[in-house]
């Protein structure tokens, strides 16, 4: 008998009153807008029933006013404030029941990322949709990050960069649609107002994101199709001449 299936190690975010005056903060709104930005352009072309935030980030109708589903619903954290409770790497979810996930910046306050891809395959329907908000491993914000005690935003784990991602998503049989760099700005509050901050983001958009310090990738869940194998038959004349020999 094998032995069962460990838990995924579960990790507490902060109060979600502390991410929330982080998002109060210069810094927060700007990640915020420009977040909204790419995740409306994302979703232009998926549809469905249900579409399914998984974790609290900023106010709530921050992304879910975006769905282009009749349903839209946050699944957050305890304390946090959503539709309902539940921890990313366990969801109270019902499986296959999903046609949309976003996981904004989710994977980054997980000990286990995987264990939340693997709930996210679970409760997707086939060609269901799954979009990714992080910070580029090698960008300045997530240089931040490393450098503040708390982390940056308060809580966060690390990062994940975009080929591990790629790599999770493949093995559970997803294709990656694309992914997209932005946030071409430092994280130095009032600098995307200066006329440095503008100049750097029209660098990188020349750059076509290439500096970018976040990125959002999208993906869809692929459906295999099985096609029945029917025997092949022989000819009757032969099959007689195979069994029955002339004298």
């Amino acid at each position: 008998m094998s032995a069962p299936a460990e838990a995924p190690v579960m990790r507490r975010k902060p109060p979600a009153s502390e991410l929330d005056a982080w998002f109060d903060a210069p810094l927060g709104r700007l990640l915020l807008e420009r977040e909204r930005a790419v995740v409306a352009a994302a979703l232009e072309d998926v549809f469905g029933n249900q579409f399914l935030q998984v974790g609290h980030w900023g106010p709530v109708g921050t992304f879910l006013s975006l769905a282009r589903t009749p349903r839209a619903a946050l699944v957050a954290e305890p304390g946090a404030p959503g539709h309902c409770v539940s921890h990313a790497a366990q969801l109270a979810v019902q499986t296959q029941s999903i046609d949309a996930v976003l996981l904004p910046h989710t994977l980054e306050f997980e000990l286990e990322p995987q264990a939340v891809i693997r709930e996210v395959d679970r409760v997707l329907v086939g060609e269901g949709h799954v979009l990714v908000l992080g910070f580029e491993p090698t960008g300045a914000w997530a240089l931040r990050h490393h450098l503040t005690r708390g982390g940056f935003p308060p809580g966060l784990v690390g990062t994940l960069s975009r080929r591990r991602l790629r790599d999770w998503l493949s093995l559970l049989g997803f294709d990656v649609l694309g992914t997209q760099r932005f946030l071409d700005v430092p994280p130095v509050a009032g600098l995307d107002e200066s006329a440095l901050g503008r100049g750097l983001e029209r660098f990188g958009a020349r750059l076509d994101g290439r500096l970018g310090s976040a990125y959002l990738l999208k993906a869809r869940k692929r459906v295999y199709t099985l096609t029945p194998v029917r025997p092949r038959r022989r000819p009757l004349a032969k099959l007689a001449g195979a069994v029955v020999k002339p004298t």
